[in-house]
């Protein structure tokens, strides 16, 4: 009995259905994925039609960043860090307090946002964002 060789059959990968399991994949991806829509700063704007309101100057501390990104706290210099334990001690003081932020043109808004950081976390909700003066 003579034994016969077989020949070996080439292994297909059946491409047919590889559109659909990639439409199936990027169907899956898209349902699965989440989108943080919380972006920027989570800031009040007052409405447009709101009218000027009188303040007693106890009740506001200024807050200045010039161009090199130094901070004046009532015109004293003071450390980006520090803004928070400063304004604290401030609101213990005179819980009416408003912080009026303000800027020059060229201040860099990394630094901006530092401070902004510092007034949350120390508890600041009545921030006065002051428009930079024109140089």
């Amino acid at each position: 009995m003579a034994l016969r060789k077989r020949t070996k059959e080439e292994v297909e990968i059946p491409s047919a259905s590889m559109a659909d399991i990639a439409f199936l994949l990027l169907i899956f991806f898209l349902v699965c994925t989440t989108i943080d829509v919380d972006k920027g700063l989570d800031l009040v704007l007052p409405p447009l039609d709101s009218e000027e309101v009188k303040i007693r100057k106890e009740n506001i501390t200024n807050l200045l960043i010039n161009d090199l990104g130094q901070v004046l706290l009532d015109n004293e210099p003071v450390e980006v860090r520090e803004i928070s334990s400063k304004i604290r001690e401030k609101l213990q003081e005179n819980e009416n307090l408003i912080v009026s932020l303000k800027t020059t043109r060229g201040t860099k808004y990394e630094v901006y946002i530092k401070v902004l950081d510092q007034l949350k976390r120390a508890g600041a909700t009545r921030i006065s964002i002051a428009e930079p003066e024109a140089t």
